[in-house]
């Protein structure tokens, strides 16, 4: 049965427009595809840790991907299929900070934005309050 994930995420074997990056996002959209399958909300004293852990180790990671591939001595070329992947990871964690703090969002930000954010911010969990607005301030 076909998956969301497409035929990257199956470990088969690359495309020839595929970048250097290709496996480690096919990695970090598998973890956060997993992670929202399997979230359970945190009770009340664990939502802002549980926020901190979807925003450090979920929005840093697939946000640090980009900009290194950005950033690089020779810049790289994201296929469309690792530019789908990212954006989902993305988005799969942020919707998860988001429902830490008891909000549901469909979240639908783009990788640049959020790399932009993490830039400025240099901090993951800013950028990702700053992109979703939560916890309302």
């Amino acid at each position: 049965m076909p998956t969301d994930d497409g035929p990257d995420a199956s470990g088969a074997a690359e495309s020839p427009e595929a970048s250097p990056f290709a496996g480690r996002i096919r990695e970090l959209a598998a973890e956060a595809r997993r992670a929202r399958e399997a979230f359970d909300p945190p009770g009340d004293g664990q939502r802002s840790e549980r926020a901190l852990e979807c925003a450090r180790d979920g929005v840093g990671p697939v946000v640090a991907v980009y900009v290194e591939a950005r950033t690089a001595a020779r810049p790289v070329a994201f296929s469309a299929e690792e530019h789908r992947l990212l954006r989902r990871a993305l988005n799969d964690w942020l919707g998860l900070y988001a429902r830490c703090h008891g909000v549901e969002l469909d979240a639908d930000f783009s990788v640049r934005a959020a790399a932009e954010l993490l830039v400025e911010t240099r901090d993951a969990r800013d950028t990702a309050r700053l992109l979703t607005r939560v916890p309302e301030r």
